[in-house]
C-alpha cells in the first residue's frame, strides 16, 4: 500500500491546522503528523498549567479547581505513588466512575510515566481480573462501592497495590518533605500512555495500547476541527473511562487550557441545569443524550447561549433530531464525529455548516489522518465505492497489548481494519453504512441496518433501534428490528408505515419486536446484536 500523500482536504481549508510533516513511526508506518506538538501527555497538560495557572481547570458539584492547584495535586500524588512502587511502565488499572479523582490518578500516572488502564464501571469481577492479568497491572484504584469486584491474589497475582478512590488523601506523604518534587519522567511520544481495552463482543477483550503520540495528535484534531479556544468548558458526561470522555474531553481541554465539568451521572434535566449554570460551550455524546435533554422540559427554561458545539458519534443521530435541536438550539452546531478505541477517538468530524447538506456522512477524513476503502481482498475501491474502512495516521495506535496475533490481524501496513463498510467521495466526506458482520442479506439485496435504524429513530418517541437478521430458509434473511421507546404506544404496523415510505420494500421490517427496558450493551455500551438475534421469536 502506497503512503499518504494527498493534501489537505478541502473541507477543512481555513481551519487553524497545525502545520504538518511526513514522520516514519512504528516502524513500518510513513503518516503525516504535527508540528511542532507536545512530546507526552503531562506535557500538553503542563504547558496549559504554566500558561493559564489560574484558569479552571475542573468542576465537580460547586468544588472547583485552577490549573495550578490541579497540577500541584497531581505532582503529590505522583510522588506519593511512586513511594508506594510505582515505576515508569507500570499498568495501573482505574475502575472509577466520572468523579474528580479520576482525573487526578490519570494525571499522576501520566507525569510518572505509568500506564492508565481506565476500565468502565459496568465492568465486573471476571472481566477485572482478565483484564488485570493480561497487561499485567501493578495496581488498581477504584470507587469504594465496586471494592468487591477487584481481583484477589489469586485472580490477579501481581496486583501489589489496590486502593480506593476515596483512601486517596490518606497516602503516606511522599520523601522529601521539604517542598519539592522529583521532576516528570521524560516520557517518549511512542511509549504507551493508556490502554483501552475493547468492547469484546465476540471474545476476549483487547488491550489497545494508546501512545503518547496517539493522544496528543488527537487533542490537536479537536482543537483544529472543532475550533476550540482557551476557556472552553466541556461537559464530561460521558464515561471518563471511554476513548470519547478520556480524549474528546478531558484531553481536549487539556490542550486549550479548558475546564473539565464532571458528570456524575447523567439525568437529563439536572444535565440541563448544569449546562446552563457553568456556561457549558462543548459537548460530545451519544445521539440518545440529546434526544433526552430535548425531552426534558427543563431546556425551555434554560439559558443555553453559551453552548456552541456539540459533537455526536457512537450511533446515528436522527435527522429530526438535529432538525429539532436547530430549532430549538440556534447556536449550537451539531457536527458528527466518527472514530473508534484503535483510533484514539476521532477519524473524521464534520466540519462546521456541513451537517445538513452531507446529512448521510459522518464527517470529513481528518486533516492528519488517512482512510481507504478496500475491497475483501485487500484491494483499495476508487471514490464513492463501498467497502471496508481502513484507518490510518498518527492517532492509530501501533497495536494490542501482548496480543501480537490480533495485531497482525487487524492491521496492515499501520492501517487498522475498522469493520466498518463504508465508503469515501472525492471530497473527503465518510460514510458508514454497517458493520461487516452486522450487513444483512435478503434474497441477494444488500440491507445496512444503520439505514433503518436511522429511520426507526425517526419516528417520535423511539429512543434506541436495533435491526437483525433473522433466518429465512428462502430469503437467506428477513428484515427484524427491536425497538425501545419509553412511555410511548406504538404498533408495529404504524411503524412498517412509516418505513416504507422513506426506504425500500426489502428494506422495510418484516417483524418488530418492542422491548420495554433498555437494548442489551456490554460494559464499554456497544450494542450486543448477538443477544438479540438470540432472542429471535420463533
Amino acid at each position: 500500500m502506497t503512503a499518504p500523500t494527498h493534501t489537505l482536504a478541502d473541507p477543512w481549508d481555513g481551519y487553524p491546522v497545525p502545520p504538518m510533516r511526513l514522520e516514519a513511526q512504528h516502524g513500518d508506518r510513513l503518516v503525516r503528523c504535527f508540528t511542532p506538538r507536545p512530546a507526552s501527555v503531562w506535557a500538553m497538560f503542563e504547558q496549559s498549567a504554566l500558561q493559564a495557572p489560574q484558569a479552571e481547570a475542573m468542576v465537580f458539584e460547586g468544588r472547583r479547581w485552577s490549573y495550578a492547584e490541579l497540577a500541584a495535586q497531581a505532582t503529590q500524588l505522583a510522588g506519593q505513588l511512586a513511594a508506594q512502587g510505582l515505576q515508569p511502565g507500570a499498568r495501573v488499572v482505574m475502575l472509577m466512575g466520572n468523579r474528580p479523582e479520576f482525573l487526578l490518578v490519570l494525571l499522576a500516572l501520566q507525569r510518572l510515566g505509568a500506564i492508565a488502564v481506565p476500565v468502565g464501571v459496568r465492568e465486573q469481577g471476571p472481566g477485572l481480573a482478565y483484564i488485570a492479568q493480561q497487561c499485567g497491572a501493578w495496581g488498581m484504584v477504584f470507587d469504594a462501592a465496586l471494592a468487591d469486584r477487584v481481583p484477589g491474589p489469586v485472580e490477579a497475582p501481581a496486583l501489589q497495590l489496590r486502593l480506593a478512590a476515596e483512601a486517596l488523601a490518606a497516602l503516606p506523604p511522599a520523601a522529601p518533605t521539604d517542598g519539592t518534587a522529583a521532576p516528570a519522567h521524560p516520557a517518549r511520544e511512542h511509549d504507551s500512555a493508556a490502554i483501552l481495552y475493547t468492547s469484546g463482543t465476540t471474545g476476549r477483550p483487547k488491550g489497545a495500547m494508546i501512545t503518547h503520540a496517539n493522544i496528543v495528535h488527537s487533542a490537536l484534531h479537536w482543537q483544529a476541527c472543532h475550533r476550540l479556544q482557551a476557556g472552553e468548558r466541556s461537559a464530561l458526561a460521558v464515561p471518563a473511562s471511554h476513548v470519547t470522555g478520556l480524549i474528546a474531553v478531558i484531553a481536549a481541554m487539556w490542550r486549550v487550557a479548558g475546564c473539565v465539568v464532571v458528570v456524575a451521572e447523567f439525568k437529563a434535566a439536572s444535565f440541563v441545569a448544569l449546562l446552563a449554570a457553568e456556561r457549558i460551550t462543548h459537548t460530545v455524546m451519544v445521539p440518545a443524550m440529546y434526544k433526552l435533554c430535548l425531552m426534558s422540559p427543563a431546556l425551555a427554561q434554560a439559558d443555553l447561549s453559551a453552548w456552541r458545539i456539540g459533537g455526536y458519534g457512537g450511533a446515528a443521530m436522527p435527522v429530526s433530531t438535529i432538525d429539532e435541536l436547530q430549532k430549538r438550539l440556534p447556536a449550537l452546531l451539531a457536527l458528527n464525529c466518527y472514530g473508534a478505541t484503535e483510533t484514539t477517538s476521532p477519524a473524521t468530524i464534520m466540519p462546521a455548516g456541513c451537517t445538513r447538506t452531507q446529512i448521510d456522512s459522518v464527517g470529513a477524513v481528518l486533516p492528519a489522518a488517512d482512510i481507504r476503502v478496500m475491497d475483501d481482498q485487500g484491494r483499495e475501491l476508487p471514490p464513492g465505492q463501498t467497502g471496508e474502512l481502513w484507518i490510518g495516521g498518527p492517532m492509530v495506535v501501533p497495536g494490542y497489548w501482548a496480543n501480537p496475533e490480533a495485531t497482525a490481524a487487524s492491521f496492515t501496513a499501520g492501517y487498522w481494519h475498522s469493520g466498518d463498510l463504508g465508503s469515501v467521495d472525492a471530497q473527503g466526506f465518510v460514510r458508514v453504512f454497517d458493520r461487516k458482520k452486522d450487513m444483512l442479506n435478503r434474497g441477494g439485496f444488500k440491507v445496512y441496518s444503520v439505514e433503518v435504524e436511522n429511520t426507526l429513530m425517526a419516528w417520535p418517541g423511539v429512543l434506541e433501534a436495533a435491526v437483525v437478521g433473522r433466518p429465512c430458509p428462502v430469503l437467506g434473511e428477513r428484515v427484524h428490528a427491536v425497538v425501545h421507546a419509553p412511555g410511548v404506544t406504538l404498533d408495529a404496523a404504524t411503524l412498517r408505515q412509516h418505513c416504507a415510505a422513506q426506504l425500500a420494500d426489502y428494506k422495510v421490517p418484516e417483524t418488530i419486536t418492542f422491548s420495554a427496558t433498555p437494548l442489551p450493551r456490554n460494559a464499554n455500551g456497544k450494542l450486543l446484536k448477538r443477544l438479540l438475534r438470540e432472542a429471535l421469536p420463533g
